[in-house]
């Protein structure tokens, strides 16, 4: 089994930066893609970022040129730093990984709890 637990989440001001990290624990060594995903109340949950140990990163347009997904695989840590941050970036964002690649949809079988982002104007 797979644990994932997100940080870094807090509030800041439009045009901020924030940077957040999901350790992986367990059999860490059977993930092959991790990615973020943010959520809002009432809203899908929707891909943010997405890398794979090949290093192939995909971004959502909405994030393209703020936000850098990265991942230190010794660690078994993931990362998004985010930068110019919006008031529509407030979301709850979750870090999810698998063995398989599935970009930024949900299908994903391991998800961590989630850490907040609130952005102010």
């Amino acid at each position: 089994q797979v644990q994932l637990v997100e940080s870094g989440g807090g509030s800041v001001q439009a045009g901020g930066s924030l940077r957040l990290s999901c350790a992986a624990f367990g059999y860490s060594y059977s993930i092959y893609c991790m990615a973020w995903f943010r959520q809002i109340p009432g809203k899908e949950r929707e891909g943010v970022a997405s890398i794979c140990t090949d290093g192939k990163s995909v971004y959502a347009d909405s994030v393209k040129g703020r936000f850098t997904v990265s991942q230190d695989n010794a660690k078994n840590t993931l990362y998004l730093q985010m930068n110019s941050l919006k008031p529509a970036d407030t979301a709850m964002y979750y870090c999810a990984a698998d063995a398989t690649n599935y970009g930024l949809t949900r299908w994903y079988n391991h998800w961590g709890q989630g850490t907040q982002v609130t952005v102010s104007s």
